[in-house]
C-alpha cells in the first residue's frame, strides 16, 4: 500500500507539501497541487485520516477496524461489538466499526476502512456463513467472527455448534424424555451439519436411533410458519395426541410458533411436551412462558477472542470453536 512518502517522492516535493495539498489545497499553488494529486492517483494512496505519516510516527493507540455485517443493527448480535471494543480498551487500542451491506464490501468501502490505517481487522457477521475477503485486507492481520473465509489460513471465531446441540439434546434426554421432534434451520445454514452431528451423538449415546426420530428442516431462513405445518402434520398423525414428548427446535423464533400452536391446542409445556431452543434471544427467550429452555450463541465471547487475537498477535490462522453453554430454564 503506498505511503505519503511515497507521493512526495513521486511529485517531487516535501511531506508537508503533501500535507498541505491533501487538507487545504487552497494554500498550494495550482502547479505543485496537480503534481501531487497526479501522484496521488498514479501510486493509489489511501490518505490516512489520524495522518500519522505526515506527523513523523507520534505515539498513538492502536486501532481494530471491524466490518460489521449486520452486527451492529440487529439487537442478537450487537453484543459482539461490545466485547470487541470494551476488550480494545482494556489494552489501550481502539475500535473502528463500519456497517458493511454486501460480501465482499465495495472498493469505496474498503478505502474508507484503510484510510484509518487499522493495525487489524476483524469481519464479523450476525449469521454464521462463509464470506470472500478482498486481497486488499489480506495484507493486514485478520481475523473473522461469526463468520469463515472461502480460503484457507485464516483465523475464525465460530459457534460449537455439534457440542452446543449435543449438551441441549443430552440434558433433556437425561429428563426421561425419549421421542424427540426435531424443527431444524434450513440444510443450506453452516450451522445445521454441526448441529446435526450433535443431535447424532445424543440420541445415539441414549441408545435412540436416528433414523425413528421425525425431523423437519425450514426451506428458507425466514420460512418459521413451516413449523405450524410440520406440527400440525405430526399431531393430525397421532389423531391429536403428541407422539413426541421433546420439540427441538433450530432456533427460539421457531420454539416461539411452536408454543403458541402448542398452547392454543391445550397442551402443557413441559407437562406434554418439553421444548428445547437455540440462540438464546436477549430479552426474549426468558419471557416465554414458562421460560424457554436454549443454548447460548456465544457472540460475546467470539468478539472478545477476535480482539485479543489481534492485540495479543496469535498466530493461530485456523477455525476456532467457541462453547455454546445450555441455558436451563423451565420448558425442559
Amino acid at each position: 500500500m503506498a505511503s505519503v512518502k511515497d507521493v512526495a517522492h513521486l511529485a517531487g516535493v516535501s511531506l508537508m507539501t503533501v500535507s498541505r495539498a491533501l487538507n487545504t489545497p487552497e494554500k498550494v499553488n495550482q502547479e505543485t497541487l496537480a503534481k501531487v494529486l497526479q501522484a496521488v492517483e498514479t501510486l493509489g494512496y489511501v490518505p490516512s485520516l489520524s495522518a500519522r505519516q505526515i506527523r513523523g510516527g507520534a505515539s498513538r493507540s492502536k486501532t481494530i477496524g471491524v466490518f460489521a455485517l449486520d452486527t451492529a443493527t440487529t439487537p442478537f448480535a450487537v453484543e459482539m461489538l461490545l466485547s470487541m471494543e470494551r476488550t480494545a480498551r482494556e489494552h489501550g487500542w481502539n475500535v473502528f466499526i463500519l456497517n458493511v451491506f454486501e460480501v465482499p464490501p465495495s472498493q469505496q468501502t474498503i478505502d474508507l476502512m484503510l484510510s484509518h490505517q487499522p493495525d487489524g481487522i476483524i469481519f464479523s457477521a450476525m449469521q454464521l456463513r462463509t464470506i470472500e475477503i478482498p486481497p486488499a485486507l489480506r495484507s493486514l492481520p485478520l481475523v473473522l467472527s461469526n463468520c469463515m473465509s472461502l480460503e484457507s489460513g485464516v483465523a475464525c471465531y465460530v459457534p460449537d455448534d455439534a457440542d452446543g446441540q449435543y449438551q441441549a439434546v443430552r440434558h433433556a434426554l437425561k429428563r426421561g424424555y425419549r421421542s424427540p421432534l426435531c424443527i431444524n434451520l434450513p440444510q443450506a445454514s453452516l450451522a445445521w451439519e454441526q448441529r446435526q452431528l450433535g443431535l447424532c451423538r445424543a440420541l445415539t449415546e441414549a441408545g435412540i436411533s436416528v433414523a425413528d426420530v421425525p425431523q423437519y428442516s425450514l426451506s428458507q431462513d425466514d420460512a418459521y410458519q413451516e413449523t405450524i405445518a410440520a406440527l400440525e402434520t405430526q399431531l393430525q398423525a397421532s389423531q391429536g395426541a403428541p407422539a413426541f414428548d421433546l420439540l427441538i427446535c433450530g432456533n427460539d423464533r421457531i420454539a416461539l410458533l411452536a408454543y403458541q400452536y402448542l398452547l392454543s391446542r391445550g397442551l402443557r409445556i413441559p407437562q406434554d411436551v418439553a421444548v428445547l431452543g437455540y440462540d438464546n434471544m436477549i430479552g426474549v427467550a426468558e419471557l416465554f412462558y414458562p421460560p424457554l429452555s436454549t443454548v447460548q450463541l456465544p457472540y460475546y465471547e467470539m468478539g472478545r477472542r477476535s480482539a485479543q487475537y489481534l492485540i495479543e498477535r496469535w498466530e493461530q490462522p485456523t477455525i476456532h470453536r467457541v462453547a455454546c453453554p445450555l441455558v436451563e430454564r423451565e420448558s425442559c
